[in-house]
């Protein structure tokens, strides 16, 4: 039997998730002892980035080869703004983080990069890279999500963000996006899905980029 895209770019990338389970940032979010100002840096960016998130959501439901591919990925849309955001608003009151400290906060090098990547790939590329390329933001937080919890301190100050990316009903929708792109996979030319290889990767890599930018309380460094 052929090995499914999905497998194999798991696999191909491996090492970029044990990077990311063995990170700095992960570890103390696993252990309750992330900092406030690490935290709140990641939640800001992070919110900044669901909006670009769900503009390439939205992108992937309008190049959908069929009508089930349009329902899902407009509600992944929605969900991305609607459900995830409001995590993050629960945050935003929790910790003190006002509406004027999100808007007032420039996006991040990292995190800017991130977007322009994420909305520069929906736009130009075929459906099934697109795929590829919002994959391991739904993947590699629902198994980074599963990695803390199983490790977690408890009661730990970031419960609600770990028993969000770590539950089932967030692993239902991270399937769903894995068995998409595996059955755009099986259409695609070779060189297609090159690139869908291609765009996981450096995805993957930005992932990475992110949870160490926040650990770094990353600026840009003039201007």
């Amino acid at each position: 039997m052929t090995e499914t895209f999905s497998a194999t770019a798991w696999e191909r990338n491996l090492p970029v998730f044990e990077a990311i389970c063995t990170m700095p940032f992960v570890e103390a979010l696993a252990d309750g002892s992330l900092s406030l100002d690490r935290f709140r840096h990641f939640i800001i960016q992070d919110s900044h980035y669901l909006i670009a998130f769900a503009r390439a959501l939205a992108l992937a439901a309008a190049k959908a080869d069929d009508p089930a591919g349009i329902v899902q990925f407009s509600r992944a849309a929605h969900d991305a703004v609607v459900v995830e955001r409001s995590l993050h608003d629960d945050y935003f009151i929790r910790f003190g983080i006002s509406r004027e400290d999100f808007t007032d906060t420039p996006l991040s090098p990292v995190c800017d990069h991130y977007v322009n990547f994420l909305v520069a790939k929906a736009h130009a590329e075929p459906y099934p890279v697109v795929l590829a390329t919002v994959l391991p933001c739904f993947w590699i937080y629902a198994e980074v999500g599963r990695d803390i919890l199983a490790r977690a301190v408890r009661p730990n100050p970031y419960d609600a963000w770990i028993d969000t990316y770590a539950g089932e009903e967030f692993h239902e929708v991270v399937r769903a996006a894995i068995e998409a792109t595996d059955r755009a996979a099986l259409k695609a030319a070779p060189e297609t899905l090159a690139a869908m290889h291609a765009a996981y990767a450096r995805a993957s890599q930005l992932e990475w980029m992110f949870w160490d930018s926040a650990w770094r309380l990353a600026q840009w460094p003039v201007g």
